[in-house]
């Protein structure tokens, strides 16, 4: 049983501490009266995400005292049971008259946590939960949240946050030229090392980046799902790595992996891909084009970070690029990211807004960029299109077949 005084010096303290710090906007919207449950991976923001969402309130003539913020990492805490739950909303109306709005932060730590968030929805409170365990998103905890909470995938910063973090104001007016050196530099560094938060303000990103990655490994896969064949594991997040920018069937990577000495089967890395993919270490998608049974085992596989993807790679450049750009559409279109590959083959689709994405490092290979603006002229025999875009590394450039839209990387980022 949880200490009840021990709590409650929890929340007090807890009230001061998110009062106090000082943080940068990230574009993340809550409507009011709305229960929100934030997933994602480690180190994404999403307690940085409770800590915006406090201060919208404090703003919005919210006083202090009906904050209700809770890290269940607490290390006073010891550990807690589903009974303590209770304990920190009795503990809390002991102390004020206000009704309290939960920021309970880590919750997954404690078994049973969806029964007492559905409780709290049932009875009318407003209640935000964060959580890295991917089981937040199993199928009997949605059936337990019953419909009360919106989940909300909380992704590693875009490069217009980012900039935002290194106190670049993109409202500014003449900031693309007034701090086009700043940008650039950030724009590497962005590039290379990914949007996770903490990485810019490391000395050594990549060192900090691999300790994360190990957490990632060992905790939420190896520990959660009781892995027993690492080695084997080890292996495939290698493959995907190497192989972001290519479609990767379940019986191949399989093969890929058997032929190190660790012999899996196909179920097995079924089974490991999911994993990836629920912990939040990887973006799978689909071709469009491909038969229902094809859709499923042979995609493209993404990394949520280009820090995490730049540990495994020798030559990262090209790859380092595609993945960047998919983690920005899968950001703003979610599931909605396709790939087409018949005959010709287009890095993205989007059916949302009817629009095809080619991803070229250089436009100096003439015979790639030829067979590349033709496949982008191609897919419109197959499916709808009405923007036709190819990202480069660095080159801007208008083509004289005004179809295409030619835009680096940076300004593709950076368009409103």
């Amino acid at each position: 049983m949880a200490d009840k005084d021990i709590i409650k010096l929890i929340i007090a303290e807890n009230q001061q501490f998110v009062k106090s710090i000082k943080f940068h906007k990230r574009d993340y919207f809550f409507e009011d009266n709305l229960n929100y449950v934030l997933v994602g991976l480690r180190r994404a923001g999403k307690s940085y995400l409770l800590f915006q969402q406090i201060h919208h309130l404090l703003d919005n003539g919210h006083d202090i005292e009906e904050i209700l913020y809770f890290n269940f990492e607490d290390d006073r805490l010891g550990m807690m049971t589903i009974s303590d739950l209770d304990t920190i909303k009795t503990a809390y109306e002991e102390m004020y008259s206000s009704t309290p709005i939960f920021f309970l932060d880590e919750i997954q730590i404690v078994n049973g946590w969806e029964k007492f968030a559905r409780r709290l929805a049932d009875r009318g409170y407003i209640v935000f939960v964060t959580g890295s365990n991917a089981m937040m998103l199993s199928s009997e905890i949605a059936t337990t949240l019953g419909g009360r909470y919106m989940v909300t995938e909380v992704y590693p910063l875009s490069f217009k946050e980012y900039l935002r973090f290194k106190n670049i104001d993109l409202e500014e007016r003449n900031v693309l030229y007034s701090h086009a050196v700043d940008i650039s530099r950030h724009m590497e560094s962005y590039f290379q090392y990914g949007g996770l938060p903490e990485v810019g303000e490391r000395q050594d990103k990549r060192a900090w980046t691999s300790g994360l990655f190990n957490k990632i490994f060992f905790g939420d896969l190896i520990s959660r799902y009781q892995i027993r064949n690492d080695h084997a594991l080890n292996i495939l997040v290698r493959k995907l790595a190497e192989s972001v920018k290519q479609p990767l069937s379940y019986s191949r990577m399989a093969a890929i992996v058997s032929s190190t000495g660790k012999k899996v089967s196909t179920d097995t890395v079924i089974d490991y891909v999911e994993y990836m993919k629920e912990s939040w270490l990887i973006l799978p998608i689909e071709n469009i084009c491909a038969k229902l049974a094809d859709k499923a085992s042979n995609r493209k596989y993404y990394f949520i970070d280009n820090g995490i993807l730049n540990l495994f790679l020798t030559d990262p450049v090209s790859s380092l690029l595609e993945n960047i750009v998919a983690i920005q559409l899968c950001k703003q279109y979610g599931n909605n990211v396709f790939f087409y590959n018949d005959k010709v083959e287009v890095d993205f689709y989007i059916p949302e807004s009817e629009t095809a994405i080619q991803v070229t490092h250089s436009l100096n290979d003439t015979s790639t960029l030829d067979r590349e603006i033709e496949a982008l002229k191609k897919i419109g025999n197959h499916l709808p299109v009405k923007k036709r875009i190819m990202i480069t590394r660095n080159e801007n450039t208008q083509f004289e077949d005004s179809q295409i839209e030619v835009l680096s990387l940076k300004k593709w980022l950076l368009q409103k």
